[in-house]
């Protein structure tokens, strides 16, 4: 385990870091919430060992292999994890595509588009992506909102390889 975070990008309120092995009680907690499993699956995970090697096989092994991945999101002020955001290159989509997640009592206090803001940011500059793309659940209406505040609007509706259900994809609002 890493004594030493590192740092993706910051905002006004947050700080967004790499996922450590020592954040899986947090994942643990987030993977479970109803809205997770309801708006983007079931990933299996039920105890702390599981969660450990959902950030290692997950994100890290997304670090590596793509130099992204999801990021832990935390409040600047005292570090609290709150949700999770970044980037994910996924099978059956030509670009990676942003997805995020938050504990529910972090919802509706602008934290999702403050965190994805900057991610995009960071997929601009600093990683030289010219063009990120999202999915969501069809009914994911909260989520949808998000995207479109981002600059991304809906495209078509896509099934993902492996996947059991059809998935709303956004594309840039540009295009």
């Amino acid at each position: 385990m890493s004594s030493q975070h590192q740092n993706i990008c910051e905002t006004q309120r947050l700080l967004l870091r790499q996922l450590e092995l020592d954040d899986a009680a947090f994942i643990l907690e987030l993977l479970n919430e109803p809205s997770f499993l309801a708006n983007i699956g079931d990933k299996g995970v039920r105890d702390l060992a599981g969660a450990r090697q959902y950030i290692s096989l997950g994100p890290r092994a997304s670090y590596a292999e793509h130099g992204f991945g999801l990021f832990l999101v935390q409040l600047k002020a005292d570090a609290t994890p709150m949700g999770i955001c970044g980037l994910i290159k996924r099978e059956g989509l030509d670009a990676p595509d942003i997805g995020y997640a938050f504990l529910p009592r972090f919802w509706s206090q602008g934290y999702a588009i403050e965190a994805a803001s900057a991610v995009m940011i960071y997929a601009q500059e600093t990683l030289g992506l010219s063009r990120i793309v999202a999915i969501t659940a069809p009914e994911n209406h909260a989520s949808i909102r998000v995207l479109n505040k981002l600059g991304l609007r809906f495209d078509r509706m896509i099934q993902l390889p492996g996947a059991a259900t059809e998935s709303r994809l956004f594309i840039p609002d540009k295009e």
